[in-house]
């Protein structure tokens, strides 16, 4: 595959997944000494990748479960934002401006910091009460902050549940990272045919549904107008029949990540966008050899599995565009 490092990517995600028990162990801890809320609040896109395991709490736990933006969530201190939270900071660089701040501001607030970094030297995993670090980098930390983001979601679960549930999910996520790397593979020919074709593109419009969305929001600001200055327009499902679909035409190119339990909110619009636009294309996880993960492991981990097929696409299209990934105009000149 094209410039890809399989042996680094696995030492990656399955340090990801490695953490499973001490994160477990701290969250146990933290929920037992009285903590009701999990707030997920990271800067840019390391934020966006937490909103998965938030909307999980959200759904199935009585433990308040909050994605917040550093900034805002600094701004309007919500009524939640105190000694009884545990804020989850995620930052590869663990430099993150907004996010040093917040680590600041929730002592002050009197909650707990636990943060997912990718340097543990970095000032962020040093401020934190609790850290987490799995080194990484922009190509491979997707996945990792999902995974990680996830085990605290089921961590939390698990404490008020105790079922059982958790040691099969962790038990199925110990062989997920050679799945992905697999996934990466079956993708390979896909995306570089959607590279040839989307080289010249200007703008995308870019849904999905569900746990799918972050990817959605995530891939088209942080990937294709970051660092490949490609306008789009991220828009969730639901919403695509309540505007977005009046800015379709024939060559408006249409990318629709779907899978899981809310596909057919992405298939709605697959089925319509396709009666207009002649570039509509469809990345399905559930075509993907997953073997050896329950039903219920696949939904969660679809994010994940977007993530890390779609590297391919953008490994293909910096080369393309003669645009490397890591190409920024204004990065230096903004300080947040």
């Amino acid at each position: 595959m094209l410039n890809f490092d399989e042996e680094r990517y696995l030492g990656i995600q399955s340090g990801a997944v490695g953490l499973a028990g001490d994160l477990r162990r701290s969250i146990g801890e933290l929920l037992e000494g009285g903590k009701k809320t999990v707030i997920f609040a990271g800067a840019g896109g390391a934020g966006t990748l937490m909103m998965p395991a938030a909307d999980l709490l959200k759904d199935r736990s009585r433990i308040q479960g909050h994605w917040d933006r550093p900034a805002e969530l600094m701004s309007t201190e919500p009524v939640y934002f105190d000694r009884d939270a545990i804020v989850v900071i995620p930052s590869l660089s663990g430099t993150t401006k907004e996010s040093i701040e917040l680590v600041e501001a929730s002592r002050k607030a009197g909650a707990t910091v636990l943060a997912l970094t990718g340097d543990a030297g970095s000032p962020i995993a040093e401020g934190a009460d609790i850290n987490f670090t799995n080194a990484a980098a922009d190509d491979t930390s997707s996945e990792s902050f999902y995974l990680q983001s996830l085990l605290i979601a089921l961590s939390v679960l698990d404490h008020e549940s105790g079922n059982g549930e958790y040691e099969q999910l962790v038990e199925e996520l110990a062989g997920f990272p050679a799945l992905l790397v697999a996934a990466k593979e079956a993708f390979e020919e896909r995306a570089e045919q959607w590279a040839e074709a989307f080289r010249d593109e200007e703008y995308h419009i870019i849904s999905g549904a569900g746990p799918l969305w972050a990817e959605a929001w995530y891939y088209g600001t942080c990937i294709l107008e970051e660092m490949q200055w490609i306008r789009t327009r991220p828009i969730h499902a639901a919403d695509f029949f309540h505007g977005t679909l009046e800015l379709l035409e024939p060559d408006v190119s249409v990318i629709v990540l779907k899978g899981g339990s809310s596909r057919h909110l992405a298939s709605r619009v697959v089925d319509f966008a396709g009666t207009v636009s002649e570039k509509v294309r469809v990345l399905d996880t559930d075509e993907f050899d997953l073997t050896g993960l329950s039903d219920r492991l696949r939904d969660l981990v679809a994010p994940a599995v977007a993530s890390a097929v779609l590297e391919r696409l953008s490994a293909h299209l910096e080369v393309k565009r003669d645009h490397p990934l890591t190409t920024r105009r204004y990065y230096r000149r903004v300080d947040y």
